[in-house]
């Protein structure tokens, strides 16, 4: 028996739900945004706003400013506090930055002066693959395999979106 295609609207909304929940966006500095810190106490603010915070891969930085501009730059460029060739740079006032890969994201204000003022931020993103999951979790279980610095995939990881949505188009072609 056919299903009609306005009866699987349901299923539709259930995997977008489903797949598209899967990433966070984090607004730096909160309501204030991405300002140069208001006293010499405050220089850490951001790397403690930083360090209170979990980032993964596909999460976004969103950063608020007026008159200013936000670089990503190199580990060296963020301790000198300037970049000559930073590796991103932003200044239309409401920029937002994607972590496409795992590790650490080092991030300073373009203005002179503001990044030796505290606006810095260093972000840890974390290696989803390389974090335990529960079926890790006993000493005897198998353990994934690194090759090349990629994780061979087991039957036990998440379905990707793209692999879903190939999936229901199939099972509601079933249907139809």
């Amino acid at each position: 028996m056919a299903i009609p295609f306005k009866a699987s609207y349901p299923l539709f909304l259930c995997l977008i739900l489903f797949c598209g929940v899967n990433c966070t966006e984090f607004e730096v500095g909160g309501h204030d945004g991405w300002v140069v810190p208001k006293t010499d106490d405050d220089s850490q603010m951001y790397n403690q706003w930083a360090s209170q915070n979990r980032f993964k891969v596909d999460d976004t930085l969103l950063f608020k400013y007026e008159k200013d501009s936000v670089m990503e730059v190199t580990e060296e460029e963020y301790e000198d506090c300037k970049s000559p060739r930073p590796l991103f740079f932003s200044n239309n006032g409401d920029t937002v930055f994607k972590f496409d890969r795992p590790g650490l994201f080092y991030f300073i204000s373009g203005v002179r002066g503001h990044c030796d003022r505290g606006q810095k931020m260093i972000i840890k993103v974390l290696d989803i693959e390389a974090t335990p999951s529960p079926q890790y979790a006993n000493e005897s279980a198998p353990k994934p395999h690194k090759k090349s610095g990629v994780a061979e995939l087991t039957p036990m990881r998440i379905i990707t979106a793209s692999t879903l949505f190939v999936m229901s188009t199939f099972l509601l072609q079933l249907y139809v």
